[in-house]
């Protein structure tokens, strides 16, 4: 009996943390590695239309997982925020566009949960996106994902029916994992915490000090668990995924269930780098969002659960960021 035929699947994004884990999740799953389509930043700039255009006519795909983008903390959206919008705006306009000019009816938009308004009521569902101002330090970035998942719901709208596509999104909380990003201004607070305890023990530093109160709450996701919710969106029949979705509110939340302290984090990454000094605050730096849940019910009812622990997921990540920097643990 001859085995079904596999999806050429172009994943968007694939040395990122996220679009690497898409890649794995795929390879693990059975995917053929030669069904899988990537493309280097070098090889193609994804904010030059003409070339994605160019790309994708050639490459035709049969599926698209669009991971790629420009992302950072606190510090990175605030000292960038015409690079994050507009980067951003161009990749989703043209991987999207371009898709629907290439044939492609199947695609998976990733968005953030910076997409909600800054004082959401928590656990923040689907259907609170756009009905409050959002958070100053993210504003340009999280603008630019609302229009992803407008630019995806649009082409359903419009083209669905005639055309059979269906573009998909998913909406992840905080994640980290393998892949992630250590830079010391430019990363965020699970990857940065990870390498200011590892850098405080290597010293022998007293204390390390977070910014703000330590009081926001957070929810965190290994990007593994985001991988593998991202590869059951996709592959979901569309009678099933219209279940929890409509027409103008189709993005699903991709959540671990629970959030904790910043504080309580970082005294969780401090026993998995092994620092035993002391841990303040500094109050007079910002706090961001006060709390940032998601409510993942809608993703729960279709079957979908997380697997990793934060624990297991801290104890990975920090093993990554050792094995990135070549630095002994």
């Amino acid at each position: 009996m001859t085995p079904p035929v596999q999806p050429r699947i172009y994943v968007a994004g694939h040395r990122g943390m996220v679009g690497s884990a898409i890649v794995r999740q795929l390879l693990a799953q059975g995917h053929a590695p030669q069904q899988l389509i990537t493309r280097t930043h070098a090889e193609l700039d994804l904010t030059d239309q003409a070339a994605v255009r160019a790309f994708l006519a050639a490459a035709r795909p049969d599926q698209v997982y669009l991971a790629a983008a420009k992302v950072g903390g606190i510090h990175a959206n605030a000292t960038y925020p015409a690079e994050f919008i507009y980067d951003n705006l161009m990749v989703e306009a043209n991987v999207v566009h371009e898709s629907f000019r290439a044939g492609v009816r199947k695609l998976l938009f990733l968005g953030s949960s910076c997409i909600y308004p800054r004082l959401a009521a928590q656990p923040m569902s689907e259907d609170a996106l756009l009905t409050g101002p959002l958070e100053p330090t993210n504003e340009p970035y999280a603008i630019a994902k609302i229009a992803g998942i407008k630019l995806c719901e649009s082409y359903n709208r419009q083209y669905g029916a005639s055309h059979g596509v269906d573009y998909r999104s998913v909406m992840p909380t905080n994640l980290y994992g393998p892949g992630d990003n250590y830079h010391p201004q430019n990363s965020h607070v699970v990857p940065a915490l990870i390498r200011r305890f590892h850098e405080a023990k290597a010293s022998g530093a007293p204390s390390v000090t977070l910014w703000g109160t330590g009081t926001p709450l957070r929810e965190f996701l290994h990007v593994d668990d985001m991988a593998a919710a991202s590869v059951f969106v996709m592959n979901l029949p569309k009678a099933v995924y219209d279940q929890q979705t409509r027409p103008m509110q189709s993005h699903l939340n991709v959540g671990f269930g629970s959030d904790i302290s910043i504080r309580a984090l970082a005294q969780a990454i401090a026993r998995v780098v092994g620092y035993t000094g002391a841990i303040g605050v500094d109050p007079t730096q910002p706090d961001g969002t006060p709390r940032k849940l998601m409510d993942s019910t809608r993703l729960n009812a279709l079957g979908w659960q997380p697997a990793i622990t934060l624990e297991q997921g801290l104890a990975g990540a920090y093993a990554d960021f050792v094995s990135q920097q070549g630095a002994a643990p």
